[in-house]
């Protein structure tokens, strides 16, 4: 038996000493992921002094270890959240960011104010699901189409769908660049988080750099091939007034504005998110 707190104490010295960006909290979820308990109910426990038992003891040491070998704390989990979803992720599909979450609500916004019973909406490189899922479940009249090209990421996307209860969501394999023909000039919204790394540009953190999927990542020279692919899909899929919502990097705001201007998009605008970040941008077909 040892103290909670004096465990999670020292799973947080050995993360932060291998550079894992938030040791406490990373400890403290996965002493919850062992426990069965939110990171809040893992703090009152330590501050109550309850002690972990052996078995869980050398769990928390293991899965430790892992982290400290920089494998992403969503996979040692298995599970990532986003607004008021906590979807299943691993190997092979790319874990959602919390800065996604204002590229789900820019795009749930504009689909619940287009008139009339059942818009529809498509995710264009949907991946786990986070955004077609959230679209679905918060608007529920809605008829949603997510496209996924890597069968890997399609079946966490199809488990996550499944479990969200998401019944108005239809998934789609195939390539983003010529899909859902019979959809041309039918939809109201199209929404998109593509591949937007530079080939050239490796991400810093090991967790995206040997976890995330490649697919799920580059974009070509100047990171911006799917946003075109995305752009030229989503002008022939929306009726006109439709909408576009792109996620993109925060130094790209102004070539996605450029692109989208250049191919006949009607105002182009970049919006932060919650840190300020120019990370999304939207205009009308």
């Amino acid at each position: 038996m040892i103290p909670l707190a004096q465990a999670l104490n020292e799973a947080a010295e050995r993360l932060a000493g291998a550079g894992v960006p938030s040791p406490r909290a990373d400890a403290e979820l996965l002493a919850g992921h062992i426990l069965g308990l939110g990171r809040g109910a893992v703090q009152a426990r330590a501050l109550a002094g309850a002690l972990l038992d052996d078995p869980d003891a050398a769990a928390l040491r293991e899965l430790v270890a892992r982290r400290a070998a920089r494998e992403p704390l969503q996979h040692i989990t298995g599970v990532a959240h986003f607004r008021h979803l906590t979807l299943s992720v691993g190997p092979g599909v790319f874990v959602p960011r919390p800065e996604t979450e204002l590229v789900a609500q820019l795009a749930i916004d504009a689909l619940a104010a287009v008139p009339g019973p059942e818009p529809v909406a498509v995710d264009l490189g949907a991946g786990s699901g986070a955004i077609a899922i959230a679209l679905a479940t918060e608007v529920p009249h809605a008829r949603v189409f997510a496209v996924e090209i890597s069968p890997d990421a399609f079946v966490w996307a199809k488990l996550n769908a499944r479990a969200a209860g998401a019944s108005g969501l239809t998934l789609v394999l195939g390539d983003l660049r010529d899909a859902l023909p019979e959809l041309d000039g039918a939809v109201d919204l199209v929404v998109s988080n593509p591949p937007y790394v530079p080939d050239a540009a490796v991400p810093r953190d090991p967790e995206v750099r040997f976890h995330d999927p490649e697919l799920a990542l580059y974009g070509g020279e100047d990171g911006l091939d799917l946003v075109r692919a995305v752009g030229a899909t989503a002008r022939r899929l929306l009726r006109p007034g439709g909408a576009l919502v792109i996620e993109h990097a925060e130094v790209q705001g102004e070539a996605v504005r450029g692109l989208l201007a250049e191919s006949g998009w009607r105002a182009p605008a970049t919006h932060p998110d919650l840190l300020g970040r120019p990370r999304a941008t939207t205009a009308l077909r």
